[in-house]
């Protein structure tokens, strides 16, 4: 086990966190309606058509929208599921967005009292006895899943390439995953016997290398991860599938967060 490497990864895994315009500067989620709202935080009264989010700007009222200042009335557009656009205002971001079919604003603002608190996120001291070969089994085609969300009443739906099998202590187990951030990559949404009791109680993330050639894959148990919603109600986080609970503990990777634990002031 390189501790000096996992030390590293969870270092810059806290300064994305910790981003001037990071989950942890969201201060609302707001879903659009066919009727304007204004929305604390952000300039303008918002709503949603067939253009998209459209934006309405009072006199003096400014957006930067791809290095572009605009004024007056402003459509984005349609945007496709998780996708999003963000604008700029001031030393702050209004991101617009799309999730489980619904146009949202959620505005970023650098201050943030979560953002100014953060301190790091709680882990389990990284063990090679958390690093596990698996075997990546792939579907014929692609399978969509659809999965519940951190805000009720969403579902989010993803194609699932296959799955991978794997033991832990004699025990067979294997978890459905998704496509990940790069080509052959995968994703993995799990909770474990530790979720609400160390670890977050909705889900952890895992990222998974390609398999080799021989369908091989390392689940590297110590670099799991929260979703942002371990940290802020204003995130939209797929929850794992069913068949992702896994009925053993899996002690590795990120804990509770600090901001979960001590009740903010």
């Amino acid at each position: 086990m390189d501790t000096q490497q996992w030390t590293e990864w969870h270092a810059a895994h806290e300064r994305r966190l910790a981003d001037p315009h990071g989950f942890l500067a969201v201060t609302g989620l707001h879903f659009l309606a066919s009727e304007p709202q204004r929305i604390p935080g952000a300039p303008g009264s918002w709503w949603t058509g067939p253009d998209g989010a459209v934006v309405d700007l009072a006199d003096g009222e400014t957006l930067t929208v791809d290095g572009t200042t605009v004024t007056g009335r402003y459509a984005f557009g349609p945007i496709e599921e998780r996708g999003g656009i963000n604008a700029g205002y001031g030393d702050a971001v209004v991101e617009v967005a799309r999730r489980g079919g619904y146009d949202i604003v959620r505005p970023r603002h650098p201050d943030n009292p979560l953002r100014q608190r953060f301190r790091g996120v709680p882990a389990y001291p990284p063990t090679d006895a958390w690093i596990i070969t698996g075997r990546y089994v792939p579907y014929d085609a692609p399978r969509p899943v659809s999965v519940g969300a951190a805000v009720e009443g969403l579902e989010h739906v993803y194609d699932s390439p296959g799955r991978i099998e794997f033991e832990v202590a004699g025990t067979p187990l294997s978890l459905t995953v998704f496509n990940g951030s790069t080509p052959g990559a995968l994703f993995v949404l799990f909770t474990d016997a530790t979720s609400g009791v160390t670890t977050y109680a909705a889900n952890r993330s895992l990222a998974v290398e390609p398999p080799d050639t021989d369908g091989n894959v390392v689940l590297d148990f110590n670099r799991a991860t929260n979703l942002p919603c371990a940290y802020t109600e204003f995130a939209t986080c797929p929850l794992p599938p069913a068949e992702n609970r896994l009925p053993v503990a899996v002690e590795a990777g990120e804990k509770i967060p600090y901001e979960r634990l001590t009740p903010t002031p």
